[in-house]
């Protein structure tokens, strides 16, 4: 499995927000699964639509994420 970038800084920490603005890191996998970085935690309740660089201002569609 490897792990879809960030399309402006090739980045592939990424985190995703929830209602109440917490944020879970996470990263993508090439077949476009948002998936949390530290094993066991839940992604419940998080919206998996939008995903956020962690290296700079992107934010967008893991759809529009790129393989290295």
């Amino acid at each position: 499995m490897r792990k879809l970038l960030c399309p402006q800084c090739k980045e592939s920490s990424m985190y995703v927000k929830n209602g109440k603005g917490e944020r879970r890191a996470v990263y993508v996998t090439d077949g476009g699964v948002v998936v949390a970085r530290k094993e066991g935690e839940t992604l419940d309740g998080f919206d998996l639509e939008t995903v956020y660089c962690m290296g700079c201002s992107w934010s967008g569609s893991p759809k529009r994420m790129v393989k290295m």
